[in-house]
């Protein structure tokens, strides 16, 4: 086997992602290019990137992206889906479960099962008492589709409304269904001010419910938070590390940046860490 050939097995088997959101002011091109020659074997795309108000036909659309990933050698890990299931009005929840079934259709064109989902944004018409009512209906409503197409949902600990592991548990299990879980941010907890004791506790009890990862490092909260590259903040990445392999998740290890330099140093660094410690 040639040494080309056996460098593309190596990195289909070590499953290391980028996600697109961090190169959101570059081409796709250019960041497809960008992740293939650092190493990375996966990208998460935004929805944006195949369907957006100038796209006449997405599903079309997504058959050319994938055939554009592909090209690199990549494959596409997941697909955001830049949902708000906070809804209560039955009106709201239609539109938000139907904009999601054609997520889901746009992203078996992509060549991926994966959703990464929003919980949502809060706001006054929902009180906080019933955010997961609001989002459990929602997600519910989608397993239609989901458990009929195989198509699954991983909840991003991401913004306010579900940035606490205790609330996203309550969560999964008021589901009750193999296809809601979570996407779980390494950095994003710490982020919404818990202490790390409390975020490592977090990675304990999300863990069994994981779908997807963004591997993501820092240091403080809200206005003080700060990225690093992996390994460079105060995150205990070992020990998220170490939960998601103690529950079995074998998945796509996706980086997310979000670091001062915007020349991809970051992403580098990142990525020799993963290869050292995944």
């Amino acid at each position: 086997m040639g040494s080309g050939t056996q460098r593309g097995v190596d990195k289909f088997m070590s499953k290391l992602g980028l996600i697109h959101y961090n190169y959101a002011s570059k081409s796709l091109d250019d960041f497809l290019k960008f992740t293939s020659e650092t190493g990375f074997s996966y990208v998460e795309l935004q929805i944006g990137d195949v369907w957006n108000s100038d796209t006449a036909n997405p599903e079309q659309n997504a058959e050319v992206v994938r055939a554009q990933v592909e090209g690199y050698g990549l494959q596409v890990s997941a697909l955001a889906a830049g949902n708000d299931f906070v809804v209560l009005e039955e009106e709201a929840i239609r539109s938000q479960v139907t904009r999601m079934e054609r997520i889901s259709g746009i992203a078996k064109h992509l060549g991926t099962s994966v959703l990464r989902t929003e919980g949502g944004s809060a706001k006054d018409a929902v009180p906080e008492s019933r955010w997961v009512e609001a989002m459990a209906g929602c997600l519910t409503r989608c397993l239609e589709f989901a458990e009929r197409d195989e198509v699954y949902l991983a909840v991003d600990n991401h913004g306010i409304v579900t940035n606490d592991g205790d609330l996203q548990v309550e969560l999964f299990e008021r589901v009750g269904s193999k296809y809601v879980g979570a996407n779980m941010d390494t950095m994003n907890y710490r982020w919404a001010g818990h202490d790390l004791e409390t975020v490592g506790r977090y990675y304990e009890i999300v863990a069994p419910y994981t779908l997807h990862t963004h591997l993501k490092d820092g240091t403080g909260s809200r206005g003080d938070y700060r990225g690093e590259a992996l390994g460079e903040g105060e995150i205990d990445l070992a020990k998220a590390i170490r939960c998601l392999r103690e529950a079995g998740y074998d998945g796509v290890w996706c980086c997310e940046y979000e670091g001062r330099e915007n020349d991809g140093t970051g992403q580098r660094k990142s990525f020799t860490w993963m290869q050292a410690n995944l």
